[in-house]
């Protein structure tokens, strides 16, 4: 039952008094904190970009995530991200099928089945070489990934993303949404994973090439290295898409050392 209907047979002045507040909170509402960026938009199934993306894919719209990420903001549960423009949230993943821990160790034993592939997130950035594991190589009905148990929604502020669209020579936004969701990912911890060091050289390329601009640390770059050093992303199939409420993962080409899902 609306405000409304419970309050038509009520006095005119309890009435009046709860529209008011009903009214506020429909304004506070509309306030939000988070709004996907159009960088993520590749990750809802509603946009064509999605087509191409071999990352998770969430068949939810992007206003219905936009809805729930909100519901779950709280600005003392921001986390530090790699540059002072960069947040983390962590969220469990109560609302999608998405699947976590897709990342495996390199072996003698399964070392044969790395393929490569110059891959590009968009036509403004340099291809680099990437290497993954076909998915039909690695899986099956009776090996399954498990689903993820939560989602770190990766933020940039409003100041860098206006930045990044100005230098890729973007129209710029109207947005006021102080961050944005740049890229979520599907995982099974609740820490940031440390970025790969492709990431962090595309990083350092500058803004005209995709990167953010963030010179290269070589002590960070030395520690991903030692993380990923010996693993690699699984390539997901097509088929998996289509998930009820869920995140399908497509055919992924990441790059040796190139966390694509993370976005930065």
């Amino acid at each position: 039952m609306s405000l409304f209907t419970a309050f038509q047979s009520r006095s005119s002045r309890p009435f009046t008094i709860q529209t008011t507040r009903s009214l506020a909170m429909s304004k506070s509402q509309q306030i939000k904190s988070l709004v996907v960026d159009e960088f993520a938009f590749r990750q809802f199934s509603e946009s064509e970009s999605s087509e191409s993306y071999g990352g998770t894919v969430f068949s939810t719209s992007v206003q219905d995530f936009e809805q729930i990420a909100n519901s779950h903001y709280d600005a003392s549960n921001l986390v530090d991200g790699y540059a002072p423009f960069c947040k983390h949230i962590f969220i469990e993943n109560d609302f999608t099928d998405a699947q976590g821990g897709n990342v495996l160790a390199i072996t003698p034993a399964n070392e044969h089945c790395l393929r490569t592939k110059y891959e590009a997130r968009n036509d403004k950035e340099l291809p680099v070489l990437t290497r993954y594991f076909p998915r039909e190589l690695v899986l099956s009905p009776d090996n399954p990934l498990p689903k993820a148990k939560y989602l770190d929604l990766i933020l940039y502020s409003r100041e860098q993303c206006n930045k990044e669209n100005e230098a890729m020579g973007k129209t710029p936004s109207d947005e006021e949404a102080p961050w944005a969701i740049v890229s979520i990912k599907a995982q099974n911890e609740n820490f940031e994973i440390p970025m790969t060091p492709i990431t962090a050289m595309r990083n350092a390329l500058g803004k005209d090439e995709g990167g953010s601009g963030v010179p290269l640390d070589r002590a960070s770059y030395m520690e991903a290295f030692e993380f990923w050093d010996k693993r690699k992303f699984q390539c997901f199939a097509r088929l998996l898409r289509g998930h009820v409420l869920g995140a399908c993962t497509k055919v992924c080409m990441l790059a040796s050392y190139y966390y694509l899902m993370s976005g930065h």
